[in-house]
């Protein structure tokens, strides 16, 4: 691994990673976002995620291949250290459509969830 692996970081995980330090965070695109990952080895990438929905996500809708990448709580970012957020952004749902699931059981559609993503890297 390198001295300073990428993060792969959800909402929860990042704040758990700025405890101390001055951070940059930029937004990404899904395409550079993408990009970004692709430049690493999968050896120098850590996924932080705690929410693991978040793998599905990422690997299956924006078409980013799926990599086995290291599992680790991360409390610190090291300096020079970057870090790719896939933040979840949930907002309620205006439309309220019932559908049957393949089991027969009906499901009412209560929120949309949306995916954005950020770079954020520790600078100091």
């Amino acid at each position: 691994m390198s001295a300073n692996e990428l993060l792969l970081l959800d909402n929860s995980s990042m704040m758990s990673v700025i405890n101390r330090g001055v951070f940059k965070c930029t937004d990404v695109t899904f395409e550079e976002a993408k990009a970004i990952l692709e430049m690493h080895d999968e050896k120098d990438v850590i996924q932080c995620f705690t929410n693991m929905n978040i793998q599905t996500i990422i690997f299956g809708y924006l078409g980013i291949e799926k990599r086995n990448f290291t599992f680790k709580r991360i409390r610190d970012m090291k300096v020079n250290q970057d870090g790719l957020v896939f933040k979840l952004y949930e907002t309620p749902s205006e439309t309220q459509p019932v559908i049957v699931t393949d089991k027969g059981n009906e499901a009412k559609k209560i929120q949309n969830v949306y995916v954005y993503c950020q770079l954020i890297s520790r600078i100091e």
